[in-house]
């Protein structure tokens, strides 16, 4: 038997959410000319694309994108990013994903970004669930949700309709 889908964030509500946070890292960045958004693939780079569009437009900093790839069943593979750490050492680097849910997949990449010196580095979330394993944090987060262990948040980011439902 298949659970109804409530939906938690329409298109509007998830594009509302993303402002939020685009203005949250930049007042945590005010002082940088650059930020990465390291968007963790494939969703999380979706929402990183939109985040610097939205904060190319309400700030000075120029952001830096970069795809992460990460065997999510197996995050101790090694992990891609699509820049070279150079590239984003001594800067500030917003990790980016959809659904935090038990943190493995953000402290994994958290792990692989500490390979080098970092100015500041903080994680950002469309939806934060409370089923955390590892001690990780979502700096910035659209929303928090307490669910239980039984149901499952998707995200879709496919198309021009975007939405974040619960089933």
């Amino acid at each position: 038997m298949e659970l109804p889908k409530n939906i938690i964030l329409d298109a509007t509500a998830i594009n509302n959410k993303l402002r939020r946070i685009a203005y949250q890292i930049y007042e945590a960045n005010t002082t940088e000319t650059e930020v990465v958004l390291a968007g963790i693939d494939v969703n999380g780079f979706i929402l990183a694309k939109k985040l610097k569009t939205i904060l190319s437009k309400i700030s000075p900093i120029k952001p830096v994108l970069c795809k992460i790839e990460i065997d999510k069943k197996d995050p101790r593979k090694p992990i891609k990013t699509s820049i070279k750490p150079q590239d984003y050492q001594d800067k500030s680097v917003v990790l980016i994903d959809d659904v935090l849910n038990s943190g493995t997949t953000l402290i994994y990449s958290v792990k692989h970004f500490l390979d080098v010196p970092l100015k500041q580095f903080k994680t950002a979330v469309l939806v934060n669930r409370n089923h955390k394993k590892f001690p990780v944090k979502a700096d910035y987060k659209g929303i928090s949700l307490s669910t239980s262990l039984h149901e499952h948040v998707q995200v879709d980011l496919d198309g021009k309709d975007w939405i974040a439902y619960l089933n």
